[in-house]
């Protein structure tokens, strides 16, 4: 379990859902989890907050005026100087979305696609600082982009945001980097999906959500619409599912060893 006031820079600190069917999704993720989805703000388009204790732990959005949802969490890295984050992201190769804009006194944002394809968030906190609880059930524990563009990838991450890459595996079977924060911790990885990312599947983010018990959520999955991807396995990280939200949100699942 990690608590926090707020993340270090670069570091994962955010994550909403951009979903197809609001009503559906707050009610799977309430009974997933045991979040509690607050109303939909008006002042912000419909966006609405799920908490997990009292306290944010995600937020939610359905269809944007003309824009379909594409059924994805996106994930948002801290950053203590979002221009100078867009600056060097489209620097970078990556083409911005959505630039650096206030969100009332919560803080600026910033959407963008990476070199490689993946959709991200910025976020420079104001007021809010996003996410403060890590690794207990109904809580991120980890944050993983699969890209087809493993090199390109690490080199974009390192040169817009303050991480460091330290490679785990460099084999033809199994390539992984972890990024590394300030202080060596790690906060997220980086795989090279290019052997077996599905044709017409994009690089992107996925989050690993805390839970008590892998089998017994995915059971709860199963029974609450959802699909499995992936059924539960052990690795040296934890046991790990990869499912969808009934709308097809895909997320991973993960008890951490003990």
């Amino acid at each position: 379990m990690t608590k926090r006031e707020s993340a270090p820079p670069g570091v994962p600190c955010w994550a909403d859902l951009w979903t197809s069917d609001v009503d559906g999704s707050r009610a799977f993720y309430d009974s997933l989890f045991g979040w509690e989805a607050q109303e939909p703000s008006a002042e912000f388009g419909g966006y609405f907050m799920f908490n997990r204790h009292g306290v944010p732990v995600a937020g939610g959005m359905g269809d944007m005026g003309d824009m379909p949802a594409n059924n994805t969490w996106k994930i948002y890295l801290n950053t203590v100087d979002i221009a100078e984050t867009v600056r060097k992201a489209e620097a970078g190769g990556a083409r911005i979305a959505v630039p650096a804009m206030p969100i009332a006194d919560l803080g600026l944002q910033a959407v963008m696609t990476d070199p490689t394809g993946a959709e991200l968030g910025a976020w420079q906190a104001g007021t809010f600082p996003g996410f403060t609880v890590l690794a207990e059930h109904g809580a991120p524990s980890w944050f993983e982009l699969s890209t087809r563009e493993y090199g390109g990838a690490v080199s974009f991450y390192q040169s817009v945001f303050p991480l460091e890459p330290a490679v785990v595996a460099d084999s033809p079977e199994f390539r992984y980097t972890t990024l590394n924060g300030a202080d060596g911790v790690e906060v997220a990885g980086i795989m090279d999906g290019a052997g077996f990312l599905p044709e017409g599947l994009p690089s992107h983010w996925s989050i690993y959500w805390e839970v008590d018990d892998v089998d017994a959520s995915v059971s709860t999955v199963n029974d609450l619409g959802g699909s499995v991807l992936a059924e539960p396995a052990d690795s040296p990280y934890g046991r790990m599912a990869t499912v969808t939200d009934p709308a097809g949100a895909q997320f991973r699942l993960r008890t951490g060893p003990t």
